[in-house]
């Protein structure tokens, strides 16, 4: 794959091989060279064998242009030439080349701007090289009406560079692809479609710049199995340090929207999210975020529609804070899930969720962790100690305002819910308002391995139920507001 790149005066074609990272530059008005289909093997081992090497001509007495070497081609002439010589030289070469347009960079100083390709080819390696010339210190603008994105992206060790976005990134339909090719998660068996990162980065999306994840395909060919390997996660920021994305529009996303790993001190906010199906299959595993291994993020002013977690805190996630976000369906506020890996020590602590409109989903916010016993996830250890939720108004939840569960496994509830040494404790819930749609206001299973203590709920009165106003409880140590109506 090629793409075009153009830096002052000079233009030229940057070559991306996805099998090595071998590149060739090629001068300007060249469109992009892709493999023609030939059964002479032969002749594919010599085209994959290509190699160009470029040095300015000044260097060798020439005044202007560049000079390249073809290696290995044919048994190629190794000397140094211009590039008109090196076609007389191989012109069988390019009868088996097809010529197509690819995306292009127009880097001025330390802007990059990166315009879309002409005929829906692939935009993604321009996008990537923008990032490789304008990431540290300068400016990556994208803002064509349409990006096609349909190779894996990653940008990371990115420093001091704002990204303007106004148009939209729409990726591609090779499930076969992405799935062969995602990058890792490093959790669980997530992966993404594009690893971004970097200190001091700023992504604006003026709320109107969009992630497509073209997600129907991938809800259809799902078709509810969840967690399905090689489903990528639209957007990982990873290592990210010191960063800012605001106003960044996400639709229909392949797995979960986005994940925050390995972070600090990021602010999200004025972010819209909305994964939704127009088949019968479902649109699970959906989140609109989910955060891992990071610590002080912020999320102020989310939107988000999908069908399954909107927002996720899972392992060694601490000092989260979730303000003013409008939720509709998904599953609320979810701590968890958490105590997967068996063995291994995990810990959530210091979330806050506040002024959370909350429509349809089935919590407000809750809490889940794996049971004690590995049946494919389980027997994880460690704690979530102080979570507060407060200042929600919630419309027709589905399940309950509240929740603690420590049943999961990949079998589904599949009981051996007194095994989990998952502590959870000094969890709060206050002044919520609104209604429910069914008769439990609360339910809290706690393992009977590890009780949970500090379970507080506060200021509910406000909150209406259908018929009953349940609170069931299992293995809740001292309850702090609230009177059990089942269990203890």
């Amino acid at each position: 794959m090629l793409s075009k790149f153009k830096s002052g005066d000079a233009e030229g074609m940057v070559f991306h091989d996805i099998s090595s990272p071998t590149r060739a530059i090629f001068p300007s008005k060249t469109k992009c060279l892709s493999h023609r289909k030939s059964s002479d093997d032969t002749l594919q081992h010599q085209l994959a064998s290509l190699e160009l090497h470029k040095w300015l001509a000044s260097d060798r007495g020439d005044s202007k242009g560049y000079l390249y070497r073809l290696d290995e081609a044919f048994g190629g002439d190794t000397t140094m030439k211009t590039f008109p010589t090196i076609i007389r030289v191989a012109p069988v070469l390019f009868s088996y080349l097809n010529l197509v347009y690819g995306g292009t960079v127009d880097r001025q100083g330390s802007t990059c701007t990166v315009h879309a390709s002409d005929d829906s080819s692939d935009d993604a390696p321009a996008i990537v090289d923008a990032f490789e010339m304008c990431g540290q210190g300068g400016q990556i603008l994208l803002h064509d009406d349409l990006y096609h994105i349909e190779t894996i992206m990653n940008t990371t060790g990115l420093k001091d560079v704002v990204v303007d976005l106004t148009g939209t990134l729409l990726w591609g339909t090779n499930i076969t692809y992405f799935r062969a090719n995602s990058l890792p998660l490093g959790y669980q068996n997530q992966s993404t479609a594009w690893v971004f990162g970097g200190d001091n980065v700023t992504f604006n999306g003026h709320g109107i710049g969009t992630f497509d994840g073209n997600g129907q395909i991938w809800y259809d060919f799902s078709n509810g199995t969840s967690n399905l390997p090689g489903r990528p996660i639209n957007l990982m920021i990873a290592n990210a340090t010191a960063s800012h994305f605001d106003g960044i529009r996400f639709v229909q996303s392949q797995f979960w929207t986005m994940a925050i790993r390995d972070s600090i001190d990021v602010l999200l906010e004025n972010i819209y999210v909305n994964s939704t199906s127009n088949s019968s299959a479902s649109t699970g595993n959906t989140d609109g975020v989910d955060t891992i291994f990071s610590d002080r993020i912020t999320f102020r002013n989310w939107t988000v529609t999908c069908g399954d977690d909107n927002i996720s805190i899972k392992a060694n996630s601490t000092n989260i804070l979730i303000q003013d976000c409008v939720f509709n369906g998904g599953g609320g506020v979810a701590i968890g899930s958490i105590g997967q890996m068996l063995g291994h020590f995990e810990t959530i602590e210091n979330v806050t969720a506040e002024r959370v409109t909350v429509t349809g989903s089935a919590f407000a916010a809750y809490i889940k962790t794996f049971t004690g016993v590995q049946l494919g996830g389980g027997g994880g250890l460690g704690f979530a100690k102080n979570l507060t939720f407060r200042d929600f108004t919630v419309n027709q939840v589905k399940s309950a305002v509240a929740h603690i569960g420590q049943c999961t496994s990949f079998e589904g509830n599949a009981g051996d819910c007194d095994t989990s040494l998952f502590q959870i404790s000094d969890i709060t819930w206050s002044s919520i308002t609104g209604s429910v749609a069914g008769g439990t206001l609360a339910s809290f299973q706690c393992s009977g391995s590890a009780p949970c203590p500090g379970i507080e709920l506060v200021d509910l009165d406000q909150v209406t139920t259908q018929g009953s106003r349940n609170i069931t409880c299992s293995n809740v140590v001292n309850p702090v507001g609230f009177d059990c109506t089942q269990g203890s």
